[in-house]
């Protein structure tokens, strides 16, 4: 799959701010461990790098 990213939510959203978890909705991640694969553009990975510590990139 060229051009995109894989994308797991890692840590719960539970108690994190209101805005963290609506990135991780945007991403459209609902479940630990859940996998989605969006397109490897600037948009994405920007909301990846708002919550690193929630998600992951995986290759």
């Amino acid at each position: 799959m060229e051009g995109m990213i894989r994308i797991k939510l890692v840590r719960s959203p539970i108690c994190t701010p209101e805005k963290h978890k609506r990135i991780v909705k945007g991403l459209g991640l609902r479940k630990l461990n859940q996998i989605v694969v969006r397109p490897d553009s600037p948009v994405f990975r920007g909301m990846v790098n708002k919550v690193p510590h929630l998600l992951q990139v995986v290759e």
